[in-house]
């Protein structure tokens, strides 16, 4: 049902958009939350997409009050090689703390799936028939007609809310499955995906309403 719930969600928030939210959790002692200072993080190897991703979140946190820091301009210092080490992440964690961030937003792909979709009806013929040869005749188009079916990839993304507060213990506040379906723009796409994670937090009172 909840998940039935979050595609619901998703589809009524960004209409024709590629990006749909399937599933999500909510850490269940956690009623609302007003992060003060937040890095945002994704990780990917597609620098532009890196940057506008978290260009447009800095700015929606921005827009609801809070302080917020791209990775892309952060992290550089405790990041010797492409890959991070347990000891920098650590250092990098305490040096959060103490420059007053209380939250991270962490977004990764998490799988990739090429779907092929064959169109129904083709040719408009009766799908009653019977007939070897009229049925081979139509879909033998399979193999010679690119018409006959479309191919297209989905990225199966996953976006986590973590509480860095000193005085708490570090946790899991939320998480979220999304799927970005055959993106063509960069920059439609990161900003429909940012849009969609901004208003299920918002729903989910774990960030307060846009003050602008």
């Amino acid at each position: 049902m909840k998940t039935f719930i979050a595609i619901c969600f998703g589809l009524l928030l960004v209409g024709c958009s590629s990006v749909q939210l399937t599933d999500y959790w909510k850490n269940p002692t956690i009623d609302t939350y007003e992060p003060y200072k937040i890095l945002v993080v994704g990780i990917t190897s597609n620098f532009e997409a890196r940057q506008q991703f978290e260009s447009q979140l800095k700015k929606a946190f921005e827009q609801r009050g809070s302080q917020a820091a791209m990775s892309i301009n952060y992290i550089n210092e405790f990041q010797e090689s492409n890959a991070m080490t347990e000891n920098q992440l650590d250092s990098l964690e305490t040096r959060l703390i103490l420059d007053e961030f209380d939250t991270i937003l962490l977004t990764k792909i998490i799988g990739v799936e090429d779907k092929i979709v064959y169109k129904k009806n083709y040719r408009g013929r009766d799908e009653t028939y019977r007939r070897f040869k009229e049925e081979y005749l139509m879909y033998q188009d399979i193999f010679y007609n690119p018409d006959y079916y479309e191919e297209y990839t989905i990225y199966h993304a996953e976006t986590s809310m973590y509480c860095i507060c000193p005085s708490k213990e570090r946790e899991l506040l939320w998480k979220g499955y999304i799927n970005i379906t055959d993106p063509v723009s960069v920059y439609k796409t990161t900003e429909d995906y940012s849009k969609l994670v901004m208003a299920i937090l918002e729903e989910q009172q774990l960030v307060p309403q846009t003050t602008n």
